[in-house]
């Protein structure tokens, strides 16, 4: 097959799986009931001087589904944490016990359930329509092409299996999501 086809249809694999990235990191952020270090990562902590991410300045695990703990490597960093996850206003109240930092996540109510598994569908959404502009930029640079008309209509058959197989991954990864976030 021509090779400006397949440099095109390999960009067209990119930028699907770029979506799918995209929208599994879209997703992390999306609070399913459980406590996660990821809740967290978007917190940024005043270090001397410097706004750093809270994970370059302590250890932060869920030791169990409801609390995430946060172990700072030098203790005065206990105060500037939990200012910083104030700030961020994350929904958690911080507390600390001189050691360390413990957030304790409360449980999701069935109306935010609701809400977030809304808020999922819509990164879904997202990703699909990504997935279908990767689709028509494709189609377009392959009408572009100086080839055959065979050539060209087997490239389009090929760009929408490949859709057909990103949407059905994107749907794939939304229905476990909807899944996690409704599971009391």
């Amino acid at each position: 097959m021509n090779e400006e086809i397949n440099i095109i249809l390999d960009t067209t694999n990119e930028a699907m799986q770029e979506a799918l990235q995209h929208l599994d990191k879209a997703l992390g952020n999306i609070r399913a009931g459980k406590a996660s270090p990821q809740m967290v990562s978007s917190v940024m902590v005043d270090y001397y001087g410097a706004q750093t991410p809270l994970s370059q300045v302590a250890n932060v695990s869920a030791p169990d589904s409801r609390t995430i703990s946060i172990q700072p490597w030098e203790k005065k960093m206990i105060q500037p944490i939990e200012k910083a996850i104030q700030i961020a206003n994350l929904g958690f109240n911080p507390m600390n016990n001189g050691e360390m930092v413990i957030i304790t996540v409360p449980p999701l109510t069935e109306e935010r359930r609701r809400e977030l598994v809304k808020q999922a569908k819509g990164e879904g959404e997202d990703a699909k329509i990504s997935v279908r502009n990767a689709r028509q930029d494709a189609n377009k640079e392959i009408k572009k092409v100086e080839t055959s008309d065979d050539i060209k209509k087997d490239a389009e058959e090929r760009v929408q299996k490949l859709t057909d197989k990103y949407i059905k991954k994107v749907e794939e990864v939304l229905a476990a999501k909807e899944a996690e976030i409704l599971k009391v």
